[in-house]
């Protein structure tokens, strides 16, 4: 399915196929249009650490657009497009978590806590632990529920995906194609 926006027409769920080559289209939500990504020496403590945060998912972008806009009491959001090459992800080091597990759970406690520890990865996917999610992730943390619990619990939500670029190497491959106002 697409969605119409501004010039360009999207794919809801990131890919886009051609006789030639596949380009996956990735969104970031911001209160500002990011024509050129970096990575920023603050941030809040994230799912997946420090990094420049996307998703296939235009409706996530677009509430993350709107809650960051909320947030710093902007009037707008802005939901950013890229594409990147997909035979360019095969020149990083990516780290995949293709649903919500055990590893995945500990790896996002970690973060979100400030107990990360140093990794060397390019890109780290994986799903997004979001307002669904942070009660569970909560009494996880509040001892209430033990790992399997939490990941029983997880499971049934459909979470969306997250693309997190953590080095600039990564960021350099992807290429703006439009700022969407929300």
């Amino acid at each position: 399915m697409a969605l119409k926006i501004g010039r360009m027409a999207y794919l809801l769920y990131g890919m886009i196929r051609n006789e030639r080559k596949q380009i996956m289209v990735l969104y970031h939500g911001s209160n500002v249009e990011v024509k050129e990504p970096r990575l920023l020496k603050v941030q809040r403590e994230l799912d997946f650490g420090k990094g420049f945060y996307t998703t296939t998912d235009l409706e996530q972008a677009i509430k993350w657009a709107k809650r960051t806009s909320r947030r710093l009491r902007c009037e707008k959001g802005y939901v950013s497009a890229y594409e990147i090459e997909d035979t360019m992800l095969n020149t990083l080091r990516i780290l995949r978590f293709d649903a919500p597990n055990i590893e995945w759970l500990r790896f996002v406690v970690k973060n979100r806590t400030g107990n990360r520890e140093p990794l060397d990865w390019d890109i780290i996917s994986g799903p997004v632990a979001d307002d669904q999610t942070a009660s569970v992730i909560d009494l996880f943390l509040d001892g209430k529920y033990d790992e399997e619990e939490a990941i029983k619990r997880l499971l049934p939500q459909k979470l969306k995906d997250q693309y997190t670029l953590k080095t600039d190497t990564a960021i350099r491959l992807l290429q703006f194609k439009e700022g969407i106002e929300v």
